[in-house]
């Protein structure tokens, strides 16, 4: 590959670690400059330092095998070794916007991309304070979703050398990531950088009435961090962001999301613009959106009630099976459907899923991030998930029928889905 040296095996090109941009410290990212010498892809890259995820009682570890470092605009590639012209599938990782990163072995997409003959692309960007919550007297916002838009243009100006067709490209993401594919459909900077898009287990309740808890983390942090914020240490930096989340803890359900890309904040529109933007860019991207049957059981787990819950034996676990539909409903499930109504309402093309799947004696059932391990596809990286269950199983045949929706979407568009709205669990 020019300028980029990759791995080809097993019918495969990937190159990893691939630098898209450079930024300083609360600073706008700028294009990497391609060097003189030949750039080593046969690497993992880094990830965005960052706090343990309280989702590794769901995941098990994520990051564990990779660096920390702020410089972290890296991306990973995955394509056939024959590809020409082939859909491109950009995928965002999830995290709560504070956890994760593009490089981990956990997301590769050797599977996805050599079943479903598609260049597949993943995108790591800033997180936490890093990306979305700047001190006081820093007049920059929206820093990781800034990073992913870069991305983006990278993919426009780069992909064609992997055999990816810069003009039929699909966002897609999990959770935080998954917000982020509405983030971006709202920028007025991503036109034409992609023409679908795929919305998995957004948590769309929390995106509104957030203007309180970030001015009241905002001061946390720059109290935390005091004149020098741009030169104090990653720990401390860190140590600012546990403090804002414990701040964030008294605005009742959007804390469960302490950071996220801001509404009226560049490069995205203010809350009142944002119904009429929908309206101007559904006609233009199809849209693929659902969640899981049970997406909210982690989050219920962790909370203290839960614990006693749990101990009144089966009265306990019909309880909390009941909270746990509600606040899938409100939080997931009600939201995704809305929006796919705004689409079409709008003249867009959209479908709906519930992925329904679980093991058995899965501790969370078809909980947060189970859809996951069945699109990767490679049940050996998350042997250690979870919410799994004892058994570690994954479904070959639905994750097989999971993969082919979503590459099939990526080639064909809403035309290939035999229902408007899919329901994945075993037949």
């Amino acid at each position: 590959m020019q300028g980029i040296k990759v791995v080809e095996a097993a019918g495969l090109i990937r190159a990893r670690g691939v630098r898209y941009g450079t930024a300083r410290r609360f600073a706008p990212a700028e294009p990497a400059c391609p060097g003189q010498e030949l750039a080593d892809g046969t690497r993992r890259g880094p990830a965005c330092p960052q706090l343990p995820s309280r989702l590794d009682m769901v995941n098990g570890p994520v990051v564990d095998e990779l660096a920390f470092d702020e410089d972290c605009l890296v991306l990973s590639v995955a394509a056939p070794a024959d590809a020409d012209g082939l859909p491109v599938m950009v995928w965002f990782h999830g995290g709560a916007y504070m956890t994760g990163s593009g490089e981990a072995v956990k997301y590769d997409t050797d599977v996805l991309a050599r079943e479903g003959h598609v260049v597949v692309v993943n995108v790591s960007y800033r997180l936490g304070i890093f990306g979305y919550l700047t001190p006081d007297g820093i007049d920059e916002d929206n820093l990781g979703l800034r990073d992913q838009i870069l991305a983006l243009r990278w993919v426009r100006d780069n992909i064609a050398k992997f055999g990816g067709a810069p003009g039929r490209v699909t966002i897609f993401g999990q959770s935080a990531g998954g917000d982020s594919v509405l983030s971006l459909m709202l920028c007025t900077e991503t036109e034409g950088l992609f023409q679908r898009a795929i919305m998995q287990s957004a948590p769309l309740a929390v995106r509104d009435g957030r203007e309180m808890m970030t001015a009241s983390q905002r001061s946390v942090v720059t109290d935390a961090l005091g004149r020098t914020p741009r030169t104090a240490s990653v720990e401390r930096i860190l140590s600012a962001q546990a403090a804002a989340i414990h701040a964030a803890a008294s605005f009742g359900a959007v804390s469960g999301l302490p950071f996220a890309p801001i509404l009226g904040r560049a490069p995205l529109p203010d809350a009142a613009a944002v119904p009429a933007r929908i309206a101007e860019i559904a006609p233009r991207i199809e849209l693929l959106i659902g969640y899981t049957k049970n997406d909210a059981a982690p989050f219920v787990a962790m909370r203290p009630a839960s614990h006693s819950l749990g101990r009144l034996g089966v009265l306990g676990k019909i309880i909390l099976r009941i909270i746990t539909g509600a606040a899938t409903r409100k939080i997931f499930g009600r939201p995704a459907r809305r929006l796919a109504d705004d689409w079409a309402r709008h003249g867009g093309q959209v479908a709906t899923y519930r992925f329904d799947w679980a093991p058995e004696d899965a501790p969370f059932g078809a909980c947060h991030c189970i859809d996951l391990p069945n699109l990767f596809g490679v049940p050996a990286d998350w042997a250690d998930a979870p919410m799994l269950g004892p058994t570690r199983a994954i479904d070959a045949e639905l994750a097989t029928r999971v993969r082919r929706c979503w590459t099939g979407f990526a080639h064909d568009g809403i035309t290939v889905l035999k229902s408007r709205t899919l329901r994945f669990d075993v037949k």
